[in-house]
């Protein structure tokens, strides 16, 4: 009799034991994924809301510094002074800008679409001497095409291109020519379209 009363007690404690092994696996793996959470929670960088009120603005500017950094990397500033210098050699009726958004070039009458193209810049813009845009130069450095360059370059080229926007992408491997002839040949199409008009309107002459 007395062993029976001592399996049933050690059986008991080995099934109490299971059981309250298994309490606390459950306990930490529980306790475990809420500091997880928690850690996560915290770890993420702030995102600081937009501030409409300009009293503010100014408080916070007036706080902190402020420095100046290049436009352009060395690369795009060479295709910039190359771009003027074709400009003044051929001595056409153009200019160049850096750096300029999308949304001060372009127009649609869909907003999701605008959106889509309002904060996307391109490296160098030429326009005429009223301002209208001609072509957009991109430069594109070694390792450009990382992550969603390519598909953001989509969007730009496409924009371009239903704006009637001619876009030029110069690499490395480009010579120092090649934008040049571009642009030339760009400017003789629009010489030939400018007489080709000009004939329309005046048959007789």
């Amino acid at each position: 009799m007395a062993d029976n009363y001592l399996f049933a007690f050690v059986f008991g404690a080995f099934l109490i034991g299971g059981f309250f092994e298994q309490f606390l696996r459950l306990f930490w793996f529980r306790r475990s994924n809420r500091t997880k959470r928690n850690v996560t929670k915290f770890s993420q960088k702030p995102q600081a809301a937009p501030i409409t009120d300009y009293g503010e603005q100014l408080r916070i500017v007036m706080k902190v510094d402020f420095e100046k950094r290049p436009l352009m990397s060395k690369s795009e500033a060479r295709l910039f002074y190359e771009a003027e210098n074709v400009i003044k050699t051929a001595r056409l009726n153009w200019r160049v800008m850096a750096q300029v958004s999308l949304g001060e070039v372009l127009s649609c009458a869909d907003p999701r679409a605008y959106a889509a193209i309002n904060s996307k810049r391109v490296d160098m813009l030429i326009i005429t001497s009223r301002g209208v845009p001609i072509a957009a130069v991109e430069y594109q450095g070694e390792g450009h095409y990382q992550g969603a360059a390519a598909a953001r370059d989509a969007v730009k080229k496409e924009a371009l291109r239903k704006a009637g926007i001619r876009y030029i992408e110069m690499t490395p491997e480009h010579s120092s020519g090649d934008l040049a002839n571009e642009m030339l040949r760009i400017a003789k199409i629009d010489q030939e379209k400018v007489v080709s008009l000009a004939d329309a309107r005046n048959p007789a002459r």
